[in-house]
């Protein structure tokens, strides 16, 4: 048996690190103020809060929701504060920007209170492919993270991995 095939990433000691396996559940949605404003670019308070009012908030039950505005309006900062407190009650998480920055910041919260001691001295590959919306932030975030811990840190699938850390 001295032509037998032999798997040395199934008998190695590296260890798979997904972070599609954080993606936190729920329907993501983009919120565009420009439809309260006059002709898409001047806030008039009064109009805009009756808006806000009148609006059904509850239909963001559960939901994670970014704010923006997709004209080139100058948007005063109380009014997104105004959007996001009508929010509060329903949303999971509302910010202002777009659905990338979004799952930035999830996954930004996610990873700041991960322990990763599990990781202590092993060779740690980030899985590069998902098939979920995974911010290239969350990479670099996890690489910051597990640097101190891991012996080692590549990128991408076993069979192809690009070593990007090594521990003297």
């Amino acid at each position: 048996m001295e032509n037998e095939i032999v798997n040395r990433v199934a008998n190695s000691k590296l260890v798979t690190f997904d972070l599609e396996d954080f993606y936190p559940k729920g329907t993501r949605v983009s919120f565009d103020i420009s439809q309260w404003l006059l002709e898409g670019i001047v806030l008039k308070e009064k109009d805009f809060r009756t808006s806000v009012a009148n609006h059904d908030w509850e239909q963001y039950q559960g939901q994670y929701v970014a704010l923006y505005c997709s004209t080139d309006a100058i948007v005063p900062g109380w009014a997104f504060l105004l959007v996001s407190l009508q929010l509060a009650p329903y949303a999971k998480k509302t910010v202002v920007g777009s659905l990338e920055t979004l799952e930035s910041i999830l996954f930004a919260e996610i990873i700041s209170t991960m322990d990763v001691s599990d990781f202590k001295d092993k060779p740690v590959i980030i899985k590069g492919c998902a098939h979920k919306p995974i911010p290239q932030n969350a990479y670099v975030l996890i690489a910051k993270k597990l640097q101190p811990v891991a012996k080692s840190i590549m990128y991408g699938e076993a069979c192809s991995a690009v070593p990007l850390f090594k521990r003297k």
